[in-house]
């Protein structure tokens, strides 16, 4: 059985639920990003159980197709900024697309209504905190965070970047102490 998860966003959500299954004796055959598969079907009074557990951590169990469908884009948007190394050869939409059957123009319309953003904006915020994240941990520059996340230019990187937060990125690294949002936040 399939069960959809709102706001699984990092691996640390999916020890939160293996712990909670685990805890509520729920056997899962994989525990993905948004998603879960069980060995069986679970009860109403097991999925509440579950719901609770979860709760804590601001994951919520989804029900509705509207749900499912905008956590399916979310992971997809998740696993592109953040999984994806090399440089994609198609675009983002095209990607997206394919792997939830679907046209960009249906998946960016239902995303829009749905969360009063667009997919390129919450692409952009992510992206944003995503570089937060790299400049805290120090590991690479700018220009190797800029490949990281496919900009053309570090130049982009830097402008886009100095127009969501205010700063460019080297202000932002000077200054350190800023705090950054998680997913759930954006």
């Amino acid at each position: 059985m399939k069960i959809y998860i709102r706001n699984m966003a990092c691996e640390s959500c999916k020890v939160v639920v293996k712990e909670a299954l685990d805890e509520l004796k729920i056997p899962a055959l994989k525990i993905d990003l948004g998603e879960i598969e069980t060995k069986k079907d679970i009860t109403l009074a097991d999925k509440k159980r579950l719901n609770s557990k979860i709760k804590k951590a601001g994951l919520e169990l989804l029900e509705k197709r509207q749900g499912i469908l905008i956590e399916k884009i979310r992971k997809e948007i998740i696993n592109y900024i953040y999984e994806s190394e090399e440089k994609p050869i198609k675009k983002f939409s095209v990607l997206l697309s394919e792997k939830l059957n679907h046209s960009y123009r249906y998946l960016s319309n239902f995303f829009s209504e749905v969360e009063a953003t667009t997919i390129e904006q919450y692409i952009i915020a992510l992206k944003i905190e995503r570089i937060k994240e790299l400049i805290l941990l120090e590991e690479d520059g700018i220009s190797e965070i800029a490949d990281k996340l496919h900009y053309s230019s570090v130049a982009h990187l830097s402008n886009q970047f100095k127009k969501v937060t205010g700063l460019s990125p080297s202000h932002f690294k000077r200054l350190k102490n800023k705090r950054r949002l998680t997913i759930q936040e954006l």
